[in-house]
C-alpha cells in the first residue's frame, strides 16, 4: 500500500496550504516589497510545521490504534496488552497486507485492560526520518468496548510536552493540547475497497510554545472522508464556520507575532494512491487580520495550469497574495 509515503503525504497536504501567517514586516508595512523567496519561506515556516507535525501525531495515532486488535476490532493484533515495541520500517499487521504504518522514533505501551483503554507512544529523540527528532509522549484513550472500527467510535489525544527540533537549522516548537478523533461511518482501511467510504472527523486545540518562548493557541477542525478509485482517494475539507459566517474553516489562531488568522479549505484537498500519495487538487484560502488574504492552489505545472498526475515528479501550487491595500502578488512553487 506504500504506507509509508501515504502518510509523509497526508503530513504534507496540511503543511503546504498554510502559507502567509507569520511576517511581522508585512503587518507594519502592507505595500511593503519583501515578498521575496525567503520571506515567503519565513511566513511559511511556523504554520508550515506546525501543521505537519500536527498531522503527524493524527498518523501516528491511527498507526496505534490499528495495531491492537482488541482496540482496532480488526481480526489480528501486533501489540498485546502491557506490551512495548518499536515499530519498524517493514512491519506488516494482519492478512490483508500492510495496514498501519510507521512510527520509527517512538515506543508504544498498550493497556487495554483499563477504563478508558490507552495508547501512549513515547518519542525517543531518533532521527529515522532524517530531518527532525522528537521527544515527548501522546496517550490515546478510548472507552472500554469501543473498538476504533465502530461508527462513531472517537478516541481522544493528549498532547504532552511534544517537542520537535528541525534538524537543518535546530528550529523547535513545543506542543500541547488535546484533539479527538471521530470515526464517524466506521469501519478500518484495510476494508475500504469493499466499505466504499470511511469518513474521520477531527477537531481540537492546541498550545504552542516557538523557540523564543512565546505560546499561542490554535484550533483545528477538519473531515477527512476515504474513498477508493484505482487505490485509496483522501479528500479533506475544513468544518468550522466563524463569526462571520465563512465556512470550511479548517485551522484559526494568532501567528507568534500576534496576528490573528484563519485557513479555508476553499477547494477540496485530494490525495490519490494512484498519483503516488501525491496531493492533487485543491485550495486554501488564507485569511489574516491586518486584511492580507492569500490564496493557494495545488496540481499545477510550473506554468501554473493544471496538470495530470506527474507520479513522483513534480507539482506545483500557485500563490496569489492581496494585501490591504488591493496590490496582489502572484508565486509558483514546486511541492
Amino acid at each position: 500500500m506504500k504506507t509509508t509515503n501515504l502518510f509523509r503525504v497526508l503530513i504534507l497536504a496540511t503543511g503546504i496550504g498554510l502559507v502567509f501567517a507569520c511576517n511581522k514586516n508585512n503587518v507594519n508595512n502592507p505595500e511593503s516589497s519583501s515578498y521575496t523567496n525567503a520571506d515567503l519561506q519565513t511566513q511559511a515556516d511556523d504554520q508550515a510545521q506546525i501543521s505537519q507535525e500536527d498531522e503527524a501525531i493524527t498518523n501516528d495515532a491511527n498507526t496505534a490504534l490499528y495495531s491492537q486488535a482488541s482496540i482496532a476490532g480488526n481480526s489480528s493484533s501486533s501489540l498485546e496488552s502491557g506490551s512495548t515495541t518499536t515499530m519498524s520500517t517493514d512491519q506488516v499487521n494482519g492478512t490483508n497486507g500492510p495496514i498501519v504504518g510507521l512510527i520509527c522514533d517512538a515506543t508504544v505501551v498498550v493497556d487495554a485492560n483499563s477504563d478508558p483503554r490507552t495508547i501512549t507512544i513515547t518519542y525517543n529523540g531518533t532521527n529515522c526520518w532524517g530531518n527532525r527528532t522528537r521527544t515527548g509522549v501522546v496517550v490515546i484513550s478510548i472507552p472500554a468496548g469501543v473498538h476504533w472500527g465502530d461508527k462513531g467510535a472517537t478516541v481522544t489525544i493528549s498532547i504532552q510536552d511534544l517537542k520537535i527540533t528541525r534538524l537543518r537549522d535546530n528550529k523547535s516548537i513545543t506542543l500541547n493540547g488535546t484533539k479527538t478523533i471521530t470515526n464517524v461511518s466506521g469501519g478500518l482501511l484495510v476494508h475500504l475497497s469493499s466499505l466504499g467510504t470511511i469518513t474521520h472527523t477531527i477537531s481540537g486545540d492546541l498550545s504552542i510554545t516557538f523557540d523564543n518562548g512565546k505560546q499561542r493557541v490554535w484550533s483545528v477542525s477538519k473531515q477527512r472522508v476515504f474513498t477508493y478509485d484505482d487505490g485509496i482517494v483522501f479528500t479533506t475539507t475544513g468544518t468550522h464556520t466563524d463569526s462571520l459566517g465563512n465556512t470550511n474553516v479548517a485551522e484559526w489562531g494568532t501567528n507568534r507575532f500576534g496576528v490573528s488568522f484563519e485557513s479555508l479549505i476553499s477547494e477540496p484537498k485530494v490525495i490519490r494512491q494512484d498519483c503516488d500519495f501525491r496531493l492533487t487538487s485543491g485550495q486554501n484560502t488564507i485569511l489574516r487580520s491586518d486584511n492580507i488574504t492569500s490564496v493557494i492552489t495545488y496540481g499545477l505545472d510550473s506554468n501554473g495550469d493544471p496538470t495530470s498526475c506527474p507520479g513522483t515528479g513534480t507539482y506545483y501550487y500557485k500563490v496569489v497574495v492581496t494585501n490591504a491595500r488591493g496590490v496582489t502578488f502572484t508565486k509558483i512553487l514546486p511541492y
